[in-house]
């Protein structure tokens, strides 16, 4: 499979699947990462569990737009969701959680094909997420906006502020659109994960890079991008 997902990712350049693999085995701590197309999938501890910090953040977008479908988002939600995907901000992700709830997050997961989410409360950081399943989402993260939201809804994830553009966020990737949303540990090295959606024309991929005890976030920062590069 692995193979298969590197001919599919020659579209961005010169992907090395085996020495992301390999530049994973490096790093301090648990490294997962999977990779996916319309067509193809491929990972590494695609199935591990791992803490979802912010990264949660790009499917509660998701979900509340969902519960929005029918009418226009108003100026108060706007004030909430910006924040939330663009600076990550844990306050304005605090409310939405609470309209969103459990639920919500269980209808978005089921809708989406994630088998092994599990929410968690009151911690909404603490919800269990598999590379696997993420990118499964984030490869139809367009699809799952409603149409009256998906614009908007992209532009936060294509317009992550620039302090928070490591990682992904830091290659060169000409002619590709980058959608993505990152989740940190409060910079613990606990975690450190990014989950990014890149178009093309008609050309998909998913990825996410799912990383845990990292030691420092500085280290955890450099494991992300190090994976990235190799498959980017």
């Amino acid at each position: 499979m692995l193979a298969a997902v590197a001919a599919s990712l020659a579209l961005v350049g010169s992907p090395n699947v085996e020495a992301a693999r390999e530049y994973a085995a490096t790093r301090p701590g648990t490294v997962a990462f999977a990779v996916r197309t319309p067509t193809t999938f491929g990972g590494v501890n695609e199935d591990r569990a791992f803490n979802s910090a912010s990264v949660l953040k790009a499917m509660l977008l998701v979900a509340y737009t969902r519960s929005a479908r029918d009418r226009a988002l108003r100026a108060d939600e706007k004030r909430l969701l910006d924040p939330m995907i663009r600076k990550s901000d844990n306050d304005a992700t605090n409310v939405i959680f609470t309209r969103v709830g459990t639920a919500g997050l269980k209808r978005l997961a089921k809708t989406a094909g994630m088998a092994r989410f599990k929410p968690a409360t009151p911690i909404w950081g603490n919800s269990q997420i598999t590379a696997r399943d993420q990118t499964r989402f984030f490869l139809a993260i367009d699809t799952l906006l409603p149409a009256r939201h998906r614009a908007y809804g992209l532009r936060l994830l294509r317009t992550v502020v620039s302090s928070q553009r490591w990682g992904i966020g830091r290659l060169e990737l000409p002619d590709w659109q980058v959608y993505f949303k990152g989740g940190w540990g409060s910079g613990t090295g606990a975690v450190d994960h990014q989950v990014v959606l890149l178009v093309r024309g008609e050309e998909r991929i998913a990825i996410a890079v799912l990383t845990a005890d990292n030691g420092s976030h500085a280290a955890g920062k450099k494991t992300l991008e190090g994976v990235f590069r190799r498959l980017l």
